[in-house]
């Protein structure tokens, strides 16, 4: 199936969350090697500092220290000189945005793979919490600064990505020689599950959120099914309503859209027009929604008696009007880019919008990637991951919203599949985190995860 991630405007947080669990991991002392001594605070001592041991890693640059929100922590930005082609190391590099929240040399490490751009503020994930451990935050190819002066998109894949990340855990284990796990959310939670596909032993387990799991492109009928179900009749119903009132007053709609993009600068070179634009925004509309808000925000749908203002708002609110415009389309031309060639993408119902509509298929990933830019999908990429998880999968924790239509197809477990849970938060959506789960199954995820890191 085909389906859409909630990555709009601002740049992917790799759903670092700072939720407290069920328990936290034991403090351990720390040994005298370059992790310092633990102070009286529990901070780490600065002799045998980190900023050297980082300094004498090979490719990698010390962008700048940051102040780190969490005691005990430092945290860095940093650059890894990376291979644009793993195959062709001739064939040039590029510098990959790294951030590194670091504790102590004895603590386990998350590798956190964002999937988007990497935030460059000192949050932990979840696992890291839980470990009380390092965390290296990894800016995915081709996002963000992360890419070449000259772009080859065909090296933007599942598997180059995966080399990427596996080259970080190779060089970062010289300083962090205990256990590792990797974690991510959403694209970055796919990416966490592709980078064990191709070195399944790099990590000792991985926590996936809100992972989609896009095996077959053409059928899209558990994403249809999954939005025809999801809520109640009256919440669909309303959603529907909306769509077709925003469709009806397309002229008031667009000329406010033009207008605030002539107040921002912003254009529609990308997508095509300001009309082209929004009426991509009202069809993602329910998707966002069910993504985006609880179920109690139904009551906040507007109805055919709602004011231009009202409807406007929401569609605002609702689906992100920026992200069509050029200033943010220009960002995710790399996600639109992996969606048309490898990941998969979501269609729409349309049949309560005949006679409203103007494009052809305005959500295909073609219009949102400009037109110099070759894009082929590659059909085999999905099937083999999905083969992989089933078949040879080991350690892997999926936590999913049963409100996040971005995985109505989510990754499925195998009669080869060992240790691995799939973990249901009940009425939560994309942005699901253990802290959703029940008290019960929340406990076992945070015992096998302690377990894996050797705690």
């Amino acid at each position: 199936m085909r389906t859409w991630s909630r990555r709009l405007v601002t740049a992917a947080t790799a759903m670092a969350g700072v939720l407290t669990l069920t328990a936290a991991a034991p403090a351990m002392p720390a040994t005298a090697e370059w992790g310092g001594s633990r102070t009286g605070d529990g901070s780490v001592s600065r002799q045998g500092d980190i900023l050297d041991a980082l300094r004498a890693l090979p490719g990698l640059r010390v962008i700048e220290e940051r102040p780190a929100a969490d005691p005990g922590y430092r945290f860095f930005v940093l650059g890894l000189r990376q291979p644009v082609d793993h195959a062709r190391p001739s064939a040039g590099t590029f510098e990959q945005r790294l951030t590194l929240l670091h504790k102590a040399a004895d603590r386990p490490t998350v590798l956190s793979t964002t999937g988007y751009e990497v935030p460059l503020s000192p949050r932990r994930t979840e696992p890291t919490e839980l470990l009380d451990g390092n965390q290296i935050g990894v800016e995915h190819r081709f996002f963000g600064t992360s890419r070449p002066a000259t772009v080859d998109w065909s090296h933007l894949t599942v598997r180059q990505a995966a080399e990427d990340h596996h080259r970080v855990v190779q060089l970062f284990r010289k300083l962090y020689r205990g256990t590792w796990i990797s974690t991510g959310g959403s694209k970055g939670g796919m990416a966490s599950v592709y980078h064990r596909r191709f070195h399944p032993g790099d990590v000792d387990g991985t926590v996936a959120y809100s992972a989609p799991n896009n095996v077959d492109d053409h059928d899209d009928s558990a994403y249809l099914r999954f939005l025809d179900t999801v809520g109640t009749p009256s919440c669909r119903d309303a959603l529907k309503t909306a769509q077709r009132q925003l469709l009806l007053r397309r002229g008031e709609m667009v000329a406010r859209y033009k207008a605030w993009a002539a107040s921002t600068g912003a254009t529609f070179r990308i997508v095509g027009s300001a009309d082209k634009a929004f009426e991509t925004a009202v069809l993602r509309a329910p998707a966002m929604f069910w993504q985006n808000h609880p179920a109690s925000a139904c009551a906040t749908v507007p109805g055919p008696e709602a004011t231009t203002d009202e409807l406007y708002s929401w569609l605002d609110t609702t689906a992100v009007l920026e992200v069509y415009a050029d200033p943010v389309a220009e960002h995710y031309i790399p996600y639109f880019y992996q969606l048309g060639t490898q990941l998969g993408y979501g269609t729409v119902s349309t049949a309560h919008l005949k006679g409203l509509l103007r494009y052809p298929d305005p959500v295909d990933p073609r219009n949102f990637v400009p037109r110099d830019i070759p894009m082929r999908y590659d059909a085999r990429a999905m099937p083999d991951i999905d083969r992989w998880v089933r078949t040879a999968g080991s350690r892997l924790l999926f936590v999913n919203g049963t409100q996040d239509p971005a995985v109505a197809e989510p990754f499925r477990l195998g009669p080869g599949t060992r240790d691995s849970r799939i973990l249901r938060a009940e009425g939560i959506n994309h942005h699901a985190r253990l802290a959703n789960l029940s008290p019960t199954t929340r406990a076992e995820a945070t015992a096998t995860i302690l377990r894996w890191a050797g705690l």
